[in-house]
């Protein structure tokens, strides 16, 4: 975690909230709160939303434009700034003003990656400094994804989600469907016929090519829009889906042939040709930086 002093000109900067896929996601037992035991990979992709803060005087936490049909109140960023200023005995305000780019409820994480940045931003802008394990605390409690956003590396993850160890990934050209329907992950971590005791597997099983998403198989037979999208992707590349979906996403080895499944997609699906990276383009940004003295 970067804990230098950040100068007044980062208050005007847009920040990034990146989205993140899932290469693997293995179900391999359930606590007894009825929280599930799992084995994923988090690879992040430059596709983002961006943020940014401006400060306000009167102690106040709010949105420059409310999503509609969203309280205000339970946007994950506001709960993320009020959570930090709590946690901190922070005085300070600020207005905060998102730029949506990342689909909803296609299992990129754009609102556990827009509360990440916030907590990793206003740390730094605030001069709180807290730890990045101080943050990432602060971010399990708002959603299991929070922290690997935090965490800001590609990640081999267990737990719930919270375990993180730091990984290496070929950093490949990616083209990503979002189908026109929001999956209920709920509704999927419920399903009778999920499998929920896969034998775990080792880092070394997953670069070896063991990929499986064992929620696969039950968001296919209950979406038909995702199984569509999947048999689509699959004529240019293995078609995975990420986390409970719904998007799907498939890799490339080259830009020119990812280009070109894209343009031969875009008529029919919402899709984005984006680039896999294993470091955060928040932490990309905040190292990069000349505003960081």
């Amino acid at each position: 975690m970067i804990q230098k002093q950040i100068n007044r000109s980062a208050w005007a900067e847009r920040w990034p909230a990146p989205a993140k896929l899932n290469l693997m996601l293995r179900i391999t037992g359930q606590r007894s709160d009825g929280y599930h035991l799992l084995q994923t990979v988090f690879q992040f992709i430059d596709l983002c939303d961006w943020i940014t803060f401006h400060p306000v005087d009167d102690g106040r936490v709010s949105l420059l434009k409310p999503m509609p049909g969203v309280p205000e109140e339970d946007d994950l960023t506001i709960r993320a700034a009020k959570l930090l200023k709590m946690e901190a005995g922070c005085e300070h305000g600020v207005c905060i003003e998102v730029e949506k780019n990342l689909p909803m409820g296609g299992g990129l994480g754009g609102g556990s990656s827009d509360a990440a940045t916030t907590l990793v931003v206003l740390n730094q802008l605030w001069n709180l400094r807290l730890p990045m394990e101080k943050l990432m605390e602060l971010g399990l409690s708002l959603g299991a994804d929070v922290p690997v956003f935090i965490y800001g590396y590609s990640a081999w993850a267990e737990g719930v989600g919270e375990k993180l160890e730091k990984i290496n990934i070929p950093e490949q050209w990616i083209v990503v469907i979002k189908p026109d329907c929001h999956v209920d992950t709920k509704e999927i971590f419920l399903a009778k016929n999920l499998t929920r005791d896969s034998k775990s597997i080792t880092i070394a099983d997953f670069i070896a090519g063991q990929n499986q998403n064992d929620c696969l198989g039950v968001v296919s037979e209950r979406y038909q829009f995702v199984k569509d999208a999947l048999v689509d992707l699959s004529e240019f590349s293995e078609a995975r889906l990420t986390g409970t979906g719904a998007c799907v996403f498939a890799q490339f080895d080259s830009e020119e042939v990812a280009a070109s499944a894209y343009r031969s997609l875009q008529g029919k699906w919402r899709v984005y040709l984006v680039r896999g990276v294993n470091e955060s383009p928040l932490f990309s940004k905040l190292r990069n930086g000349s505003y960081i003295s």
